[in-house]
């Protein structure tokens, strides 16, 4: 973790912080109160931050992050670069996977109500599908608390990321 990043972050104007972040975790509610928790020591203190605010947001603020979240296995239409990073692993995958896990994100998506989301950085198409297929099997709470979790570990590892620059 570069001490540049951090220090610049806790530099930047209060708007600045905000879009950064959201480009992490796109609630707005979340991006504003993590920012207006600066200045952050360390990365565990911004962490700590993020943490405190995910348990403050309403389902209303999960359902903003969700919507500016890409679906696994498409790139571009307005993701974020690192959404296409993370998911490298799916990009070299033959079309008929990606058709395989398109039709088992709209299934999803029928279910539940929003994308399918994993940290799919180091993971490759095959156990990503496997794990959409076992998810499917959860009921809708469950399901909503594994999205959550994975979210949260994906906005983590895009701010470690961006902290690191």
């Amino acid at each position: 973790m570069s001490n540049d990043g951090l220090l610049r972050f806790n530099r930047v104007p209060r708007e600045e912080a905000q879009r950064l972040l959201h480009t992490c975790f796109a609630s707005e509610r979340w991006a504003r109160q993590v920012a207006d928790g600066r200045p952050y020591a360390d990365l565990p203190g911004l962490l700590g931050g993020a943490q405190r605010a995910w348990a403050d947001l309403a389902p209303s603020d999960w359902a903003e992050a969700l919507q500016g979240h890409p679906r696994i296995g498409e790139q571009g239409g307005g993701s974020p670069a690192s959404s296409e990073d993370e998911q490298r692993g799916v990009r070299g995958a033959d079309a008929a996977v990606l058709g395989q896990v398109a039709e088992a994100n709209r299934r999803y998506e029928a279910r539940f109500g929003h994308v399918f989301l994993i940290s799919a950085a180091g993971k490759g198409p095959d156990e990503i599908l496997a794990a959409l297929h076992r998810r499917m099997g959860n009921d809708p709470v469950a399901e909503a608390q594994v999205a959550a979790a994975e979210h949260r570990k994906i906005a983590r590892m895009r701010l470690e990321r961006m902290m690191g620059e």
